[in-house]
Order: C-alpha cells, then structure tokens, then sequence
C-alpha cells in the first residue's frame, strides 16, 4: 500500500496559476491536505462501520480549505472570525475521523499517522491566526 503522499505525485491537482507558490501558503497547504485525505480515504477497505466514517473524515477534511477560502475572501473582521473558526473546528474534527478510522482498521495506524498530524497543525495555526487577528 501507499502513502498518501506518494499517490499524490500520481493524481492531478488544480492549483493557482503561480508557476512557484510562496513560501508559506495557507490556502494551498489545506487544498493538499484535503487532497490527501481523499487519496487516503480511497484506501479505506470498505465495510458497513468504515462507510460513515470516511464520508465524514472527507467532508471534514475538505471543508478546511473551503473554510479558509471564505475567511481569506471575507468583508468584515466578524465574518473572518466566524468562518476561521469554521477551518479551526474542522480540522479538529478530522482528528476525531482519522482516530475513528483507525480504531476500525488498525492497519491504516501509520498511514493516518501524518494526516493526524497535519490537521492538528493546522488547527494550531489557524487558531494562532484567529486569536492574533481577531482579539
């Protein structure tokens, strides 16, 4: 089996027009993520416990790019709060997905290993982010 990581070098990926991203890119490192987590979930062995459980970690785990995306685009301070909030929240929530998938197939510990640690940098970031901008 392999990496997520190592499936993406093989999967087409939509990105801006830059021809080199910036140094640190939010935005392109959430649409990453949650084209990992995709790769990832199509590796699930598929039953009736692993079913719910990767619909939820995808919509998790996609949604945090889509929430940062709104907040980079929003118009007022209230609405950047709530919606960086949004990203925060869910990519805590693909924590939880990530640990209840491998509590269903052990066998994909080390494989979810690096996503679990993805998500909880990110929510470390954007919650960095939300509380210097927004206090």
């Amino acid at each position: 089996m392999t990496k997520p990581e190592e499936r993406m070098n093989d999967e087409v990926r939509m990105t801006n027009d830059q021809s080199e991203p910036a140094a640190f890119d939010l935005e392109e490192r959430t649409a990453r993520f949650g084209e990992l987590v995709i790769s990832f979930a199509k590796s699930v062995p598929l039953n009736e416990v692993t079913r719910p459980l990767i619909s939820q970690l995808v919509r998790a785990a996609t949604s945090v790019g889509a929430n940062y995306v709104e907040a980079d685009d929003s118009d007022s301070k209230k609405d950047f709060r709530f919606k960086i909030g949004l990203c925060r929240r869910e990519a805590r929530e693909t924590k939880h997905w990530l640990r209840m998938l491998v509590a269903a197939a052990l066998e994909l510990r080390d494989e979810a290993k690096p996503l679990w640690r993805e998500a909880k940098e990110l929510n470390l970031i954007v919650g960095a982010i939300r509380r210097r901008l927004c206090t």
